[in-house]
């Protein structure tokens, strides 16, 4: 029987786990099927406290997973594949080493960025393509850039971009906007922001020379394709939370977020850290900071149930 497993190796779940090793507590993190999480596909980390210079996603994740590995924390490369939660015994069901039984159980398993599903949007990903305008908005000052979605997410990518970049183009697929009238209207009233409607990205230019030039649209009206000379392109068409290995079980709001007070899920003995449970920052040092409350949640739980 284990004390704490953690689900989940991004910045939450690696946080969790150096809280919960220093504790004496023993845990034992899954990585998943993405180890370290959305920030090792982060080519330059700016806004993480304790680093002077901008510091390569990956290697970020990689320091905070040797910190955590010096007090002790397992590790097992495996996936969950589903889990009994009700219980005061937790379990928890693995793709390779069978079931795991644990005491408390936190959940870091992040949310997935939707993406447009094109192999030029892949290729040029951290290369000018980003779903996280606050993360790299900052690499585009000045210049050109274009953001794909018409929610309140697009909306609110497209304000803060236009504080930073020279001209903001949004690409919405409608003659209209989905967002709530009040984001749509401040869209509407930047000066440095156009909109294409009724349009689809083709193609992001230009892969091969490893680089974003522009983008290649469609006009799903009139079925013309044109050009728009961008060199950013920031992806706003929402975020899946991962909890399908918890269906059922645990309270979720109406977009599939773990519904938490200070990091506790609607289960006794269950925690949840990070994007999975946070549709509002989405940030690496956010998720780092969900993660420590959730351990330490964890440990007073282990304390008052003996």
């Amino acid at each position: 029987m284990e004390n704490v497993v953690i689900i989940g190796s991004g910045p939450a779940g690696l946080t969790a786990a150096i809280y919960a090793a220093r504790a004496n507590l023993s845990p034992v993190v899954i990585d998943g099927m993405q180890p370290g999480g959305q920030l090792t596909q982060t080519s330059d980390v700016e806004n993480f406290p304790g680093f002077e210079q901008a510091v390569d996603g990956a290697e970020l994740v990689s320091t905070m997973r040797k910190q955590a590995e010096r007090f002790g924390v397992r590790f097992m490369m495996d996936e969950v594949t589903g889990s009994d939660l009700s219980g005061k015994a937790k379990k928890v069901s693995l793709m390779m080493n069978g079931e795991l039984q644990t005491r408390t159980v936190i959940i870091a398993t992040g949310a997935s960025a939707r993406y447009l599903g094109l192999p030029s949007e892949q290729q040029l990903m951290g290369k000018g393509v980003s779903a996280c305008a606050t993360c790299d908005g900052s690499f585009f000052k000045g210049v050109r850039v274009a953001v794909i979605g018409g929610g309140d997410t697009a909306m609110e990518d497209a304000l803060y971009l236009s504080r930073l970049a020279s001209q903001v183009t949004v690409v919405h697929r409608r003659d209209a906007f989905r967002a709530s009238k009040i984001m749509a209207d401040r869209v509407f009233a930047a000066t440095n922001i156009d909109v294409v409607w009724n349009a689809v990205v083709e193609e992001v230019l230009d892969p091969a020379k490893g680089e974003v030039s522009g983008l290649r649209l469609k006009n799903v009206v009139t079925g013309e394709s044109f050009e728009r000379a961008v060199e950013g392109v920031f992806i706003a068409i929402g975020h899946t939370p991962n909890t399908a290995a918890f269906a059922g079980q645990i309270d979720v709001d109406a977009e599939g977020y773990i519904v938490t007070t200070h990091t506790r899920s609607s289960l006794p003995g269950v925690f949840a850290a990070g994007d999975v449970q946070d549709r509002h920052y989405k940030q690496a040092v956010t998720a780092a900071g969900t993660g420590c409350m959730a351990a330490l949640e964890a440990e007073r739980y282990l304390t008052a149930n003996g």
